[in-house]
C-alpha cells in the first residue's frame, strides 16, 4: 500500500485477492483509515503519520538508508508469488515513474498496480498468453528495451523492438480470443481496472 490517493472502497475491493497487506511508509495511513492492520510498515517512515506510528509501532520496519525508494525496499524484503499495488499511481508523477523504474529492474516479482482506471503489470520475460474480449483496452508500454512479439490485438507486431523514446503500442486492443505476447524486455501492460483478475493469471501463470 502506497501513499498516493487512492478511491473510496479501494482496500475493501481487493481482500479477497490478499492474505496479508504491506504498508510502505506513509500507505500504512490508507490502512489506518481502512482499518486494516498490515503485516509489515516498511520505509524509511518519514512519511508516517505519528497516529500510524503509535498504531503499528509493533510492526514497523525502518530501513534507513537512502540509495533506494520505499517501494524498492519494499518489494527487495516481500516475498510473494504476486504482489498487488494500491496508491502507487495517480499522485505525484515522479514518484510513479520511479516505481515503474524499479518494476522495470525486478522484472521477476510479479507485481500488479492498480488504481480507479487502470492494472498495469511488466509482463514477465518470454512467452506470455492471457484472454480478452474484443475491443478491450491493451497498452504495451515499454520501461526498457525490449523485442516484442505480440498476436492477437487489433495492432500486432513482430519482433518489434521497443524503447521508451521510440516506438510504443499504447491503447492497442483485443481482437478477440487469446493474446500472445513474447518479449526479452521490460514491457508494461496496461488493462482496464475490471480485467484485474486477467492481469493475475497473466502475470503469475508465467512465473
Amino acid at each position: 500500500m502506497g501513499g498516493a490517493p487512492i478511491e473510496e472502497g479501494a482496500i475493501s475491493a481487493v481482500l479477497s485477492h490478499v492474505s496479508a497487506f504491506i504498508g510502505v511508509d506513509g500507505g500504512a495511513d490508507h490502512l489506518l483509515a481502512g482499518h486494516v492492520t498490515p503485516a509489515a510498515v516498511i520505509g524509511d517512515l518519514d512519511s508516517l503519520s505519528d497516529q500510524a506510528r503509535a498504531t503499528f509501532g509493533a510492526c514497523l520496519h525502518k530501513v534507513a538508508e537512502q540509495s533506494t525508494t520505499d517501494f524498492e525496499k519494499a518489494l527487495i524484503r516481500v516475498q510473494a508469488p504476486c504482489m498487488l499495488g494500491l496508491g502507487f499511481t495517480g499522485g505525484r508523477l515522479d514518484h510513479t515513474l520511479s516505481v515503474l523504474n524499479v518494476m522495470a529492474r525486478h522484472v521477476q516479482k510479479a507485481v500488479i498496480l492498480l488504481d480507479a482506471e487502470d492494472v498495469s503489470f511488466i509482463a514477465p520475460l518470454g512467452r506470455t498468453t492471457f484472454q480478452a474480449d474484443k475491443d478491450t483496452r491493451i497498452s504495451i508500454m515499454p520501461v526498457g528495451t525490449a523485442t516484442v512479439t505480440v498476436a492477437g490485438v487489433q495492432w500486432p507486431f513482430d519482433a518489434q523492438r521497443m524503447t521508451p523514446d521510440s516506438f510504443t503500442s499504447p491503447s492497442n486492443a483485443a481482437s478477440g480470443g487469446p493474446v500472445t505476447m513474447e518479449t526479452d524486455g521490460p514491457v508494461l501492460i496496461t488493462l482496464p481496472r475490471a480485467h484485474l483478475q486477467t492481469a493475475l493469471q497473466a502475470a503469475v501463470r508465467a512465473k
